[in-house]
């Protein structure tokens, strides 16, 4: 008997040891999970779209087809400085589009005559798919096409026929060129077009007549790492706006029998479905440029740097990769401009994310997963991208606490969830300590692959993550805090309609210093702390300051003449004289134009309110995307009391369609209370006429 027991007991004591020495199971998976292509993909993060094209020689966004080889010639072009502007500026990779809608092919394809081998480019023997994907290798770029389903030129097009075409090409993209790791659909599908001379429109039905799954199964077997994009995949969604955002909510997972190309419920993809059925992650694309394609007209309408940066934070911070557009010029480069915000971009980046703070805490949770080590919360700020923080099955709601060991200023959180499992965060909150207590600093839905919060600045000595709402186990796999330095830029400076002069910085915690005698601004000059009046003229110089570096941006300077606040609208030759405040607001971005039909020279006539001497005009041209009614040549008449004229002078603004920035015209010096402007050219012909702003010069040059 007692033999027996000591064999019992023994048997136990083996039992328990094997039990403790028995790994944790990671928690079960959820939902849908991302391929091990899609994965490779969000690694990816930032690369860049190249559109360079047949549009870019015709100045046009979607060229008709009709076009003709010869017109495609770039007289420097250089992919090796494409591959190194993208590499400097930490993108990953680019997608060039090597078919546009109109169907000009940037390779010697053999399904077409409308290509590169019959364009005066290289003698005809050159090939722009290569010389890219040779960038990119040498570059350390992943190399990616663009390949657009419709194709305006082709006379098969609509027919059995031309999806042969296509598939085609698309083989010999897949084929020649080395690894791909994208392939990019466009939604745009059907419509009117050159069709080998037929002009006409042809309609397809964009769900079957590609023979998608064929096209899916040429790309699997040619290039297995590949990733597709469409509007629904298979692999990578389209974000549903052209705007450079994804929703705050984002879920890389869709019901995605549901959609197809051209799909039309674009808010669904902005955000995702909390149910998907697949993992088909948001891809944030926008471009550089208002356009796609390169045009002149909009070299000064390049992308702030603030803009770029909110981009960056409403992609790649909401569980979205970001895809930036650089409309190469013609001359086969990408423009300086683009160049300089680039790595504006870059640079401010860097600075934001220089130093993680969370590196250097301790971490700590309200549970931890079997109590393990290799699941405790210190596996959230180790570094490693295959380690996690998890928590047992059935713990849906937890914290995870970050202990700084000293008051440390943050303003930064990047979340990353363990994705291989699945996306399952659907609420959390963020709070720090400060003031003897936890306070919340932000609230918000999904995580995902990779989220980004931004928060006013606090000093505090511990930081808590609290996961409310998951769809399963919590799996935590980076945690990272920084505190981003102030974005300094120069102020812009700007006077509305009502004669106040605004200092606009894009963080409302930097401060403004500026003076208004042209002299440099410094610390000791005058502090903005809200719009003033100034009836001009005046010359303001702002800078921008951060106050806890003492770090200043460069000086911006403006010159602002008459104030416009007295100024009353007459008489116009047509158009709404109701809304004609809009051309003297302050504002490039809004305009005022004379009605469409027209059929004679138009004008405007204003009461400048007291007599001036006048020394000459100045003329802001309309700023859309799509510009009409640009003034090339006028002529100014003056009077002192709005029945008798004398002519000012006549003039003309120089290339203003490809220079739409303000136009200044000085003439000998007039006095008068009532100015009348005719446009007496207008570019493209016609007589419509716009204006974005219209001001008066009253000092000498």
């Amino acid at each position: 008997m007692k033999r027996d027991l000591k064999k019992f007991t023994l048997l136990i004591a083996i039992a328990g040891t094997i039990a403790s020495c028995t790994p944790v199971p990671e928690p079960d998976p959820v939902g849908p999970l991302p391929s091990e292509r899609q994965l490779a993909w969000h690694e990816r993060q930032y690369y860049a779209f190249v559109h360079f094209n047949m549009n870019t020689f015709t100045d046009m966004e979607w060229g008709t087809g009709a076009e003709s080889p010869e017109q495609f010639n770039p007289t420097e072009l250089d992919a090796r400085q494409w591959a190194r502007v993208a590499r400097d500026a930490g993108m990953k990779g680019i997608i060039l589009t090597a078919k546009h809608h109109d169907g000009f092919c940037l390779w010697p394809t053999e399904t077409t005559e409308h290509s590169v081998q019959n364009s005066p480019w290289r003698e005809g023997k050159g090939d722009l798919v290569r010389e890219v994907a040779e960038a990119c290798e040498e570059f350390g770029l992943d190399f990616g096409i663009y390949l657009s389903p419709w194709d305006r030129n082709n006379a098969h097009y609509g027919s059995p026929e031309y999806v042969k075409i296509f598939h085609r090409q698309l083989e010999e993209l897949l084929t020649g060129y080395g690894p791909i790791f994208e392939v990019w659909f466009d939604g745009a599908n059907g419509g009117s077009g050159y069709y080998g001379g037929a002009n006409e429109t042809r309609k397809i039905d964009n769900r079957t007549y590609y023979q998608w799954d064929t096209t899916t199964a040429m790309v699997r077997k040619y290039q297995p790492d590949a990733v597709i994009f469409s509007d629904g995949g298979p692999d990578i969604r389209w974000v549903g706006t052209e705007e450079g955002w994804a929703g705050e909510t984002n879920w890389s997972i869709m019901r995605r029998d549901e959609i197809y190309p051209g799909w039309e419920r674009y808010e669904e993809l902005r955000y995702g479905h909390e149910d998907g059925t697949h993992w088909l992650p948001a891809e944030v694309n926008t471009s550089i440029r208002p356009g796609w394609y390169y045009h002149p007209r909009e070299d000064h309408q390049v992308k702030t740097l603030p803009r770029l940066l909110r981009t960056w934070y409403e992609s790649i911070g909401r569980n979205g990769n970001f895809l930036l557009n650089l409309p190469v010029d013609t001359r086969g480069l990408v423009h300086e401009e683009d160049v300089k915000q680039l790595m504006a971009l870059k640079q401010q980046v860097d600075l934001d994310f220089a130093e993680d703070l969370a590196a250097r805490a301790s971490a700590s949770a309200s549970n931890t997963r079997g109590g393990a080590s290799r699941f405790a919360p210190a596996k959230a700020i180790d570094g490693d991208a295959g380690t996690y923080w998890a928590t047992d099955d059935g713990v849906t709601q937890a914290d995870l606490e970050l202990d700084f060991g000293q008051p440390t200023a943050i303003n930064r959180l990047l979340l990353q969830e363990f994705i291989p499992l699945g996306q399952r965060v659907q609420a959390f909150s963020v709070e720090a300590f400060l003031e003897d207590r936890w306070q919340q600093l932000d609230s918000q839905t999904t995580i995902g692959y990779k989220r980004i919060l931004q928060f006013p600045t606090v000093e505090t000595t511990a930081l808590r993550i609290r996961i409310q709402k998951s769809k399963g186990p919590v799996t935590i796999r980076n945690v990272e805090v920084y505190r981003a330095p102030a974005l300094l830029v120069p102020p812009r400076i700007r006077r509305d309609g009502d004669g106040k002069v605004r200092l606009e910085v894009p963080e409302s915690e930097t401060a403004v210093y500026f003076t208004l005698d042209g002299s440099a601004p410094d610390t000791t000059k005058m502090r903005y702390r809200g719009p003033f009046p100034a009836a001009g003229p005046v010359t303001v110089r702002a800078i921008a300051v951060d106050p806890a570096s003492g770090d200043a941006s460069e000086a911006a300077m403006e010159v602002l003449d008459v104030s416009p606040v007295a100024w009353k609208v007459v008489s116009v030759s047509s158009g709404d004289p109701t809304t004609t405040d809009a051309l003297m607001d302050g504002d490039p971005e809004t305009f005022w134009a004379t009605d469409e039909e027209v059929t004679s020279r138009q004008w405007i006539t204003i009461d400048l309110g007291r007599t001036l001497e006048l020394h000459g005009i100045s003329y802001w041209p309309m700023q859309e995307r799509y510009p009409f009614g640009i003034i090339t040549r006028f002529s100014a008449e003056a009077s002192l009391d709005g029945r008798t004229w004398t002519k000012a002078a006549e003039g003309e603004f120089g290339n203003v369609f490809n220079n739409r920035v303000q136009q200044q015209f000085r003439f000998n010096p007039v006095t008068a209370r009532y100015l009348r402007v005719t446009a007496t050219e207008v570019h493209g012909g016609g007589f419509r006429a716009s204006f974005a702003e219209l001001g008066i010069l009253t000092r000498p040059e």
